[in-house]
């Protein structure tokens, strides 16, 4: 289930423009495409709601795009499959940097938080969640996901520590 908390996000006009039910529609499918048993909600909000939670549950006092949060064992058994954040303000900036739209970005952060919820960890794995990632990009017909991008702007960062700083002729 999509709750959107446009109140707290800066950016209610853009979160009344999303489409709810498209935004279900695909949460059911990637729940399914993954295998993840029981209801997942998700909370549309803003990067002041997002930084207070990723302080309060991973001690990081800045906002994020996503936050994927597991059932409890005791609640897991009952039907609850884990809860999603997503900044809104976050992912409108992302989507204008990747030139797509809101919607497509948010789409992108809930595979992205139910790939955490089915147990990846991009932070430790040895690639198994980029490229489950891709295949689920592939499959819901979505541009580059967020390990990819990471990876892709790693190795340009890299390439351009080693090159140094450029400019032109004095």
């Amino acid at each position: 289930m999509i709750v959107i908390e446009a109140a707290r996000a800066k950016t209610p006009q853009a979160a009344s423009a999303l489409g709810k039910r498209d935004l279900n529609r695909f949460l059911v499918k990637a729940t399914e495409a993954l295998g993840l048993a029981g209801d997942v909600s998700v909370l549309l909000t803003g990067d002041e709601q997002l930084r207070a939670m990723n302080l309060q549950f991973r001690g990081v006092d800045k906002p994020t795009d996503v936050l994927s949060f597991p059932p409890l064992p005791e609640v897991a058994s009952h039907g609850q499959g884990g809860d999603l954040a997503i900044s809104l303000e976050t992912a409108a900036v992302q989507a204008e940097d990747h030139g797509h739209t809101l919607q497509m970005e948010v789409k992108i952060l809930i595979l992205h938080g139910l790939l955490h919820l089915a147990g990846y960890d991009h932070e430790r794995d040895q690639g198994q969640m980029r490229r489950r990632e891709s295949l689920l990009r592939k499959q819901f017909a979505l541009p580059a996901g967020l390990v990819e991008r990471n990876l892709v702007e790693a190795t340009l960062d890299q390439r351009n520590r080693r090159r140094g700083p450029r400019g032109g002729k004095p």
